[in-house]
């Protein structure tokens, strides 16, 4: 029965971490997470599980799960999901992301290992004109 199940892939939605301004509030200490939807139709439905977790310090650290929820991601659009300290740089992030297009139920886990979130990685985040660390 599960060779049944159609499973699609999830395209065109993107997380993005990105440093915070200089002089912005919080900005030596935080960066920030958003989703991006990239599809020309808007998502539905938009869960967004985060957590971290991994060795610190050289102790098994795991940080609190959060859940964000959105009725709607227009398309073309973006939505910030959390800030993120970054000293839990050092840790995985993972971002769940559970959403409905098309009549359709999607997922994709996002995970940012550590040592991923730092400037060699920069690329140009979409609708933002910032450079920051993402993931399709």
């Amino acid at each position: 029965m599960l060779r049944d199940i159609e499973i699609r892939k999830v395209t065109d939605l993107v997380i993005a971490i990105v440093p915070r301004n200089p002089g912005e509030e919080g900005a030596d200490e935080f960066w920030d997470a958003y989703i991006l939807n990239l599809k020309n139709k808007p998502i539905r439905s938009v869960i967004v599980n985060s957590r971290g977790y991994g060795l610190m310090e050289g102790e098994m650290r795991r940080t609190s799960t959060l859940r964000y929820f959105w009725e709607y991601i227009e398309p073309g659009t973006m939505q910030k999901i959390e800030p993120i300290q970054k000293k839990l740089f050092d840790l995985s992030n993972e971002y769940w992301v559970s959403f409905a297009a098309d009549q359709y139920l999607y997922d994709k886990k996002y995970i940012f290992v550590p040592g991923s979130l730092n400037e060699t990685n920069f690329t140009e985040i979409p609708f933002l004109k910032k450079k920051g660390v993402m993931i399709r």
